[in-house]
């Protein structure tokens, strides 16, 4: 297995992330994205959007996240991580999508502009940010876990932009909750950090 990576990627985090807690090995393989690798062979051979994560198992090629963490966890982990149940699989999915919607373009969007230069619309970016995070942080009142009561893909998933949202002005210093919930996530075996995390 091995992964096109970008170390300041959260989306390339989850996957590091998951594979860490769980101990699956994979390749990990960086990719220069200012010098436009991954525009280049081979990422643009196996990824035509060119985007990164670019995840290989075999002759399986994945472009997603979101994806990537739904196929490890079915394939290499245990079960608890993305349970067979239907129920328990649409709890997951619900913050899956969460992630790449109300997180990517709150906390991520804000933090593209800020930290990269992006050409994003800034205060869009921030309401979303309230929003989600005034919806995460009540969740997280009454639950220690995003999903199922115990860590889930869906807590690898949401947690690095969100981590990562005050390098675009997104403070969670009014959210407790929240803070708490990371400080679980970094304290689970095996956890690894990224730049901003």
């Amino acid at each position: 297995m091995k992964l096109y990576d970008l170390e300041l990627s959260g989306n390339c985090y989850k996957v590091r992330l998951f594979a860490a807690l769980t101990g699956i090995e994979i390749d990990i393989e960086a990719v220069d994205f200012l010098a436009g690798e991954h525009k280049k062979s081979p990422v643009i051979d196996l990824n035509p959007w060119g985007e990164l994560p670019t995840f290989t198992d075999g002759d399986l090629v994945l472009r997603d996240s979101q994806a990537i963490l739904v196929y490890l966890a079915q394939a290499y982990a245990d079960e608890k991580w993305y349970p067979a149940s239907a129920a328990a699989r649409a709890e997951i999915q619900q913050w899956l999508s969460t992630s790449a919607n109300e997180i990517q373009h709150g906390p991520a969007d804000a933090r593209l502009i800020d930290k990269f230069g992006f050409k994003l619309n800034k205060e869009h970016s921030l309401v979303i940010s309230d929003r989600i995070l005034g919806l995460l942080e009540a969740h997280l009142e009454a639950n220690d876990w995003l999903a199922l009561g115990h860590p889930t893909i869906a807590d690898c998933a949401a947690m690095p932009y969100v981590g990562l949202g005050w390098e675009g002005g997104v403070s969670l210093d009014d959210y407790p909750n929240i803070q708490a919930w990371i400080a679980r996530i970094k304290a689970l075996p095996g956890f690894i950090p990224m730049p901003g995390i």
